[in-house]
């Protein structure tokens, strides 16, 4: 299956492309079979052979996203312009605070207080359990030595 897409050309920061056209398993650079023009981002400037692209385009050559815009723009080919989008990175939130502050409200609303002094206590450890995220507690016990386990 053939393919009209660009071929890089040109100088290190001085880019400028080849519309060629090849196989669409060759690699970009490799051997083409016709050169169908050029195009220089740096100057806007485009050169085409308007009627051998057409003659391609009417046998089942396909375009490549950014050629098919190119030749919608110089008015080569009617149709609509093909968006090129590229996925943007996921951004990770920091999800671990909210459900924290639920759970401290669940257990404030499910120990409910009958007195108002005891209310107090246990808004102070619900503030404390907001500020600082929940650690597992570390439960050491204390093996006795063996000089201790002799006098025993």
């Amino acid at each position: 299956m053939l393919i009209i897409r660009f071929n890089r050309t040109g100088k290190k920061n001085r880019v400028s492309y080849r519309l060629v056209l090849q196989e669409k398993t060759k690699a970009p650079g490799k051997r083409h079979v016709e050169i169908l023009g050029s195009h220089d981002p740096h100057t806007k400037t485009t050169i085409l052979k308007k009627e051998r692209i057409l003659e391609w385009l009417k046998q089942g050559v396909q375009t490549s996203d950014v050629v098919h815009n190119l030749l919608l723009r110089e008015g080569v080919i009617e149709g609509k312009k093909i968006a090129r989008k590229m996925p943007r990175p996921a951004v990770k939130e920091v999800a671990e605070a909210e459900p924290v502050e639920a759970k401290a409200e669940e257990a404030l609303v499910a120990d409910e207080p009958e007195s108002v002094e005891a209310a107090a206590p246990s808004a102070e450890v619900g503030e404390a359990a907001k500020e600082a995220p929940a650690e597992p507690e570390v439960v050491t016990e204390e093996v006795p030595t063996p000089e201790e386990a002799k006098a025993e």
